[in-house]
């Protein structure tokens, strides 16, 4: 018979989905740290008694992951490896209902807006003092700052509103001190991320004040580089263009290059307008490096559609391109749609436009051989100093190899790196001479 109070808890958070929800399981290990819990993120160990999982639902393969995976630790406390599981995150907060009665095992389900909830768990307190500070589970010389929660966009494919409701912003004071606090635990790159950070502060201030914000950032002491993801930013442009520490770097989610798909998605523009918006963008930050999302296969998708799609990516030559094959999510617009396109077209479509993007991502990354870029070195592995440029975010873009065994870097500096070689994803270098 156990004993309670012997052994004091020691609680395992597992993250799934994107960098959104990292930030979330980042201040959810803030808070259990500053009640004086025992706390651990993504443990190789196995030596925690309690799991929290905080689950992705944004789409099919997504849902899957989090499902098996809590489904892996419900197995781990039957066989006594752990005591208790919890979980949190979109999935949870999309599905609480559901879960409960199909895993029953589960000790409690919360949604996105629960964390004081939780905490009540292990008899915490919500510290709002802890507001400003947080314990980073990245590497220490860049983070996430989540500016926003939320989205009012009426995207007709999208499930993300259902999950974390309407767009909410963070006050302007709370993210520079955030940002100050990360950038005395040595953070030099702040990556600014939201549901879409193109309506920041339209809710608090009336007005959108992205540009007011990353002025703000831009002032913070010890921050090198400030990213931007998710946006349609025009009343940032001049502000990228004047500020030497905020990247020349967009990434923007575009979703289709035809103007009959972008009706269907409810994206309230055309393509004749994207390609202007996209003109804009690189007349008044020549430098700038463009990053998008597409969607294949969503209902009513032709081949005329596609064929539009494809030319759109072929003469817009995006620095970087990422495509999803739609997932069929109920209760969002398209949901009253017949699914009509079939998989296998879904993913020889999506295939097909990354063989051309591809292409495109190669023939700029040659043209980069020759010249000499600042690079963060982010880690040193296989004999190799990895880093980014400017023009990179971290897990979904370039990165730039130098040879460990002739040349010694610091990770988390800056260094100036000449390109000696690249292919369609990476970039090979050396130290810049003199």
């Amino acid at each position: 018979m156990k004993v309670k109070g012997l052994k004091k808890d020691k609680v395992n958070i597992v993250t799934l989905g994107c960098s959104k929800n990292l930030v979330d399981s980042e201040v959810m290990l803030t808070q259990l740290k500053g009640n004086g819990i025992k706390t651990t993120h993504e443990s190789k160990k196995d030596d925690a008694n309690i799991v929290i999982i905080n689950t992705c639902g944004f789409i099919d393969n997504a849902k899957q992951e989090s499902i098996d995976t809590i489904l892996r630790y419900v197995d781990a406390k039957e066989e006594g490896l752990v005591e208790k599981v919890y979980v949190t995150g979109c999935l949870s907060h999309r599905y609480k209902d559901d879960l409960e009665k199909e895993i029953p095992q589960v000790d409690a389900f919360f949604g996105t807006m629960e964390l004081p909830a939780l905490l009540k768990k292990f008899k915490a307190d919500y510290k709002h003092e802890l507001l400003g500070d947080r314990i980073t589970t990245t590497s220490s010389h860049y983070a996430y700052l989540k500016i926003a929660e939320g989205c009012d966009r009426p995207c007709s494919f999208c499930a993300i509103p259902l999950m974390r409701g309407g767009h909410k912003s963070r006050p302007i004071e709370e993210l520079v001190t955030e940002a100050k606090n990360l950038a005395k635990n040595g953070t030099k790159e702040l990556l600014l991320i939201a549901q879409d950070s193109t309506y920041y502060g339209l809710d608090l201030y009336k007005k959108r004040n992205l540009a007011e914000l990353m002025q703000r950032l831009s002032d913070v002491e010890g921050i090198d580089w400030i990213r931007l993801h998710y946006a349609f930013p025009m009343d940032v442009l001049d502000v990228m263009a004047e500020r030497p520490n905020i990247c020349n770097y967009l990434d923007i989610p575009l979703q289709h290059g035809s103007t009959n798909m972008l009706k269907l998605m409810r994206r309230g523009t055309t393509r004749e307008k994207t390609e202007a918006l996209l003109a804009e963008m690189r007349s008044r930050v020549p430098d700038i490096a463009i990053r998008t999302t597409l969607i294949a296969g969503h209902p009513g998708e032709t081949e005329e559609d596609f064929a539009d799609m494809v030319d759109f990516v072929e003469k817009s030559r995006f620095d970087r391109l990422g495509i999803f094959t739609y997932s069929h999510e109920e209760n969002t617009h398209s949901y009253s749609f017949t699914d009509d396109v079939p998989d296998e077209v879904k993913q020889e479509r999506a295939n097909h436009v990354m063989q051309i993007q591809e292409e495109i991502s190669n023939e700029i990354n040659q043209a980069k051989i020759g010249k000499t870029f600042k690079v963060l070195i982010d880690r040193k592995e296989s004999g190799s100093f990895i880093g980014r440029t400017e023009h990179d975010s971290p897990e979904v873009d370039n990165e730039v190899y130098i040879d460990a065994k002739k040349h010694y870097l610091r990770v988390g500096d800056f260094a100036e790196i000449k390109i000696t070689d690249a292919t369609e994803f990476d970039l090979y270098g050396e130290p810049a001479q003199g």
